[in-house]
């Protein structure tokens, strides 16, 4: 078990032996489509995730348990092929969905990226976006494919297209990167929350020494965006712990200290103790500004894949 356990969290956090694991597997093989051309065209996966898995064990002899499937009415087990989904319209209440339901609702199932419209990439809302993968140009389509990167690039504009993954129909934008063509999932526009629901400040009260203070201080934490600098530290120390209990060993993680300091109440004050804490407190805020990069080339670097 023990050994089990070191290979596990060597192969977590190896990037030399997660790269042997990943194999270059298409999705679905079909075509990108706009106007009458196709472009055939594999769907690989632009992300993988390196997150630690758990299974949930017995506390007295770590055996893993296992989970039934119970009838909430009848209190007994219920197996797979007496299973159907259904959906609850009201409480208590449900209609049943079958296969069939499914099939009629997927007008037409079909292995294409159909291109819809090409827009400008600024005018397109980050929140709308989720899941990358990558389009590969499938044998005899890598012409067609460059020339529709090329032109896409030149225009500086990104297709809107529709397409089918697992039985789900999804909006999604094609966009150039680098020598690639990403299709990213796209939300739905009814997906968002609008911001409207939400007691927002407004910027009249304002004082102009206050944002110019303010601004100084976001250009003195200014950098440029290095994805790799950014790391998972809680993973990192989440793996030692466990290749450390692995080991029969136990593994101490010290907290870095934080300097005390004493309350302060006026914004002013505070903006000019940080700016006089610029040079120390920068290192810190570096893991702080990995969540708060803006823009489209933070976002095609960090979107994350379903």
């Amino acid at each position: 078990m023990a050994k089990a356990l070191a290979k596990m969290a060597q192969a977590a956090t190896n990037p030399g032996l997660r790269e042997e694991k990943y194999k270059a597997r298409p999705l679905w093989k079909g075509s990108i489509s706009f106007g009458l051309v196709n472009i055939p065209v594999e769907l690989h996966v632009a992300v993988r995730d390196h997150r630690p898995r758990f299974r949930m064990l017995h506390a007295a002899d770590c055996s893993p348990v296992s989970f039934t499937r119970v009838c909430a009415k009848e209190g007994r087990p219920v197996a797979w092929a007496d299973l159907v989904k259904g959906y609850e319209y009201s409480k208590g209440h449900f209609v049943v969905v079958t296969r069939e339901d499914f099939q009629a609702a997927a007008v037409e199932k079909t292995r294409r990226v159909d291109i819809i419209d090409f827009v400008a990439a600024s005018e397109i809302d980050d929140r709308f976006f989720e899941t990358p993968y990558y389009l590969v140009p499938a044998r005899s389509g890598e012409h067609a494919y460059a020339l529709l990167r090329e032109a896409m690039r030149g225009a500086g504009r990104i297709g809107i297209a529709k397409f089918i993954l697992r039985d789900v129909q999804h909006l999604a934008a094609v966009e150039v990167i680098d020598e690639a063509l990403v299709l990213t999932v796209l939300r739905f526009a009814d997906e968002l929350v609008d911001t409207a629901q939400f007691s927002l400040p407004s910027s009249k009260a304002l004082r102009k020494a206050e944002l110019d203070m303010a601004k100084a201080l976001v250009e003195s934490l200014a950098a440029k965006w290095q994805p790799e600098k950014y790391t998972d530290d809680y993973r990192d120390n989440l793996m030692r712990i466990i290749r450390a209990k692995a080991k029969g060993k136990k593994v101490t993680l010290e907290a870095p200290e934080e300097p005390r300091q004493a309350e302060v109440v006026d914004l002013m004050e505070r903006l000019r103790r940080s700016l006089a804490g610029k040079g120390s407190g920068k290192a810190r805020g570096a893991g702080r500004k990995a969540t708060t990069v803006s823009g489209k080339a933070a976002r095609v670097l960090t979107r994350r894949i379903s």
